[in-house]
């Protein structure tokens, strides 16, 4: 990440904070993922496809946000 990129934080539709680090592709399907960072627990680093990670889903009958970016 260079100097004039700002840090993204996301939060899960569980509740749970993420920092997000950084797009990457799948070097066997060359599909967008997603790379993240836990912000409790172990702090664990993550991969998802950036299809799901931006995607929705359907809580209660309503379809809201995966991850929701803070602003």
């Amino acid at each position: 990440m260079d100097s004039k990129s700002k840090e993204r934080f996301f939060v899960h539709f569980k509740g749970n904070r993420y920092k997000f680090i950084s797009l990457a592709k799948d070097s066997e399907t060359l599909e967008d993922m997603v790379v993240y960072q836990a912000l409790y627990g172990e702090y664990g680093i993550w991969v998802r496809p950036a299809s799901m990670f931006f995607g929705k889903v359907i809580v209660d009958g309503v379809e809201v946000d995966r991850f929701k970016e803070e602003l």
